[in-house]
């Protein structure tokens, strides 16, 4: 079922303070993480609120989904979040050299081969993915999904392209670990199924 368009949209993205437009505006020089594809911002937050010597941008296409993460924002007073309502592969003007961590949680797996190249794992992806990040030698990707064949491609494209695994798990809620759930991931646990999770390193 479609997701009905929130009445508040127009408004909370046009009045909102933290949407980026053209320049990444954090008045320190802390570490960066992307989140692509944030969705409601339950991650974001979460994030933003446990690690505040951290920067977090969320980044989101869909302007439905971005008003409503931007209204619960809306009740923290954090200043380490920015937002951007982009397609991750027109991102490389805004954030070329910027980013130190990428986090990709439960994207579109696009299950069909013909779609392959959309998948934000896909090769295609990596190669913009290396303008981003800030330190050309240590690029760190952290992802998880509830999809099997998604994570089973990820994986081998990760490594097809250079990337070494640094953690992984196939059960992450059945892990002693720090974790900060998305809204997709306490739905997806809540009905018994298992959350994957790999973090990736790229040191050149």
């Amino acid at each position: 079922m479609r997701m009905r368009t929130p009445s508040f949209k127009d408004e909370s993205i046009d009045n909102c303070d933290y949407l980026i437009n053209d320049s990444i505006d954090f008045d320190n020089d802390n570490k960066i993480c992307l989140e692509i594809g944030m969705g409601k911002g339950d991650f974001i937050i979460g994030m933003a609120l446990n690690n505040p010597n951290y920067n977090y941008i969320g980044m989101e296409m869909h302007s439905s989904v971005l008003s409503i993460a931007i209204n619960k924002i809306n009740d923290y007073d954090l200043n380490n979040i920015r937002i951007v309502r982009m397609d991750a592969k027109d991102s490389i003007d805004l954030l070329k050299d910027k980013v130190d961590t990428i986090y990709l949680n439960f994207s579109d797996p696009w299950p069909k081969n013909k779609h392959a190249k959309r998948r934000l794992t896909h090769e295609f992806y990596l190669k913009i993915y290396d303008e981003l990040f800030k330190d050309k030698n240590c690029k760190k990707i952290i992802m998880k999904t509830d999809n099997d064949g998604l994570f089973e491609f990820s994986l081998k494209s990760f490594k097809e392209y250079g990337y070494e695994i640094e953690e992984i798990s196939h059960d992450l809620h059945k892990e002693n670990r720090f974790n900060v759930m998305t809204e997709y991931e306490k739905k997806f646990s809540n009905n018994g199924i298992k959350i994957k999770y790999v973090k990736v390193i790229k040191n050149n």
